[in-house]
């Protein structure tokens, strides 16, 4: 009996750490993370700007684990998150090194998602670099007709040509102008600026004692007042001329010959349920139009006729179920309801983007 106890105990301790429910892993409720983009930049003269289609969404975890990274076209409607923190930005472009044409724009947001509650994430962009225009005087010219100027962040190179006029993009933060004396094989730097977001800077560089040296006390740098690009017009799907976006049509509801831009997710929408069909459509009356690619809920969509004739030809899903994905621009006059949703009726035009 005396070797018994020891045993019994044992039995009796994994007993009581079997009953210690609290090591138990319980079900947590999860929570809702959505995001909207309130406002992206309009293209200043002489510049190209990305689509918006194409901004890059990357979301992470507090532990910075990528939940989403890609296209804002394409990206979910929402994601179903554990309770915690996340952070979600998006940039127009990848920009990593000096260059020209090269504005970007962006925006980052954390937030904190409770469990079984759902937070939307307003995202609107700004411009997160910086630019640096340079102008070169006449006497600059002559004395140094056989050196190249470079815009220089970190180790990254920018060639600035004397008859330059674009302005050459940098990071927020620390850049250099440098002057390369090609007869000496050597590069002068010229000046320092530490940059904020947003800031353009335009300085004026000359060499008015003339002469052929390199000597950085024959050139002068002017610095002129810093442009700060603080009254930017940001907005999507604006009227003036602008096609408006699926998210936008509601606001305009009665207005006619209106354009609409979006993606063709799917149709039947007279089928059952809370989502558009988007394979097996039997009917080539009407198709629904997105935001995004991904976008398959009926209510998030725009339903929008197709009147008999080349455009229904054209655009029908049944005859053409490989639209299904293509953005496209469409043309005419917006209802309230139209299969439950808001409407597109009397369509007149279209085009493919």
């Amino acid at each position: 009996m005396k070797h018994c106890i020891p045993a019994l105990a044992a039995i009796l301790l994994a007993a009581t750490a079997c009953d210690d429910f609290s090591l138990w892993d319980a079900p947590r409720e999860k929570g809702t993370l959505r995001w909207t983009l309130e406002s992206a930049p309009e293209a200043k003269a002489a510049e190209a700007l990305t689509d918006v289609d194409d901004y890059i969404l990357t979301i992470r975890d507090a532990a910075g684990a990528v939940l989403y990274e890609g296209s804002w076209g394409n990206s979910p409607q929402a994601l179903e998150v554990e309770e915690g923190s996340y952070t979600v930005g998006i940039v127009s472009i990848p920009f990593d090194a000096p260059a020209f044409d090269s504005p970007q724009y962006g925006d980052e947001q954390a937030v904190q998602v409770p469990a079984g509650k759902s937070v939307t994430v307003h995202l609107s962009c700004t411009l997160l670099n910086a630019g640096i225009r340079l102008k070169t005087g006449s006497d600059f010219l002559e004395s140094y007709p056989d050196g190249v100027l470079y815009v220089q962040q970190g180790t990254a190179r920018l060639p600035y040509l004397y008859r330059e006029t674009r302005t050459a993009y940098v990071k927020a933060g620390l850049a250099s102008v440098l002057l390369y004396h090609e007869g000496q094989n050597r590069f002068e730097t010229l000046f320092n600026r530490l940059l904020e977001p947003r800031e353009v800077l335009t300085v004026r560089i000359s060499a008015p004692g003339g002469g052929s040296g390199g000597g950085q006390n024959r050139i002068t740098v002017q610095t002129d007042t810093v442009k700060v690009w603080e009254n930017e017009n940001v907005v999507i799907g604006s009227q003036d001329g602008k096609p408006l976006s699926v998210a936008d049509a509601p606001f305009h509801i009665g207005e006619e010959g209106v354009w609409v831009t979006g993606y063709i997710v799917g149709g039947d929408l007279t089928s059952a349920g809370k989502s558009v069909k988007t394979e097996g459509i039997t009917k080539n009356t009407h198709l629904a139009l997105a935001d995004r690619s991904t976008v398959t809920e009926k209510a998030a969509c725009l339903a929008v006729e197709l009147p008999q004739g080349k455009l229904r030809d054209a655009l029908n899903l049944v005859d053409h179920p490989g639209l299904i994905g293509r953005r496209v621009l469409l043309k005419g006059n917006l209802v309230e309801k139209y299969f439950g949703t808001v409407g597109l009726k009397a369509t007149a035009d279209y085009e493919f983007q």
